[in-house]
């Protein structure tokens, strides 16, 4: 079985050979065109992932071998690439926001998940505060209504 270090195509070449196979006869085995196995074998077409899937079904394999090797390869690519690098060099590391000086208490305060409690005290404050005005809905009750 070929190394995970090796490209697409130098693996596929490995398995044809080990198999006694020609890329005409694996493109009838997994109904693939001749010319898809041909572009593989010279590197000019990337390993898709419906093709993982026929080449590990007819080689015994996983999809994952066929395409941990394409991924290898494609980050071999742009790390080649001058362009991408430019870029890449002027990104700065994400940094997470740290909690403000209240300390460790205010930060599992605000990771505490909000209860229907604490929900209904806000609201009854908020309702008390100076210039609030009275919640839409129904009327506040004073009393019982008289029943008829």
């Amino acid at each position: 079985m070929p190394k995970s270090t090796q490209t697409p195509a130098s693996a596929l070449k490995s398995v044809l050979e080990e198999f006694q196979l020609t890329p005409y006869a694996l493109s009838k085995a997994i109904s693939l065109s001749n010319s898809a196995i041909l572009q593989i074998l010279k590197g000019k077409t990337k390993v898709s992932v419906p093709t993982a899937l026929r080449l590990a079904k007819f080689f015994g394999q996983t999809p994952a071998f066929w395409l941990d090797m394409q991924r290898e390869e494609d980050l071999k690519e742009a790390e080649k690439d001058k362009e991408l690098a430019a870029i890449l060099k002027g990104i700065s590391k994400a940094t997470k926001p740290v909690a403000k000086a209240a300390g460790k208490a205010s930060a599992k305060a605000a990771a505490k998940p909000t209860t229907k409690a604490t929900l209904a005290d806000k609201r009854k404050a908020a309702a008390k505060a100076p210039g609030a005005r009275p919640a839409k809905g129904k009327p506040a009750k004073k009393g019982r209504a008289p029943s008829k």
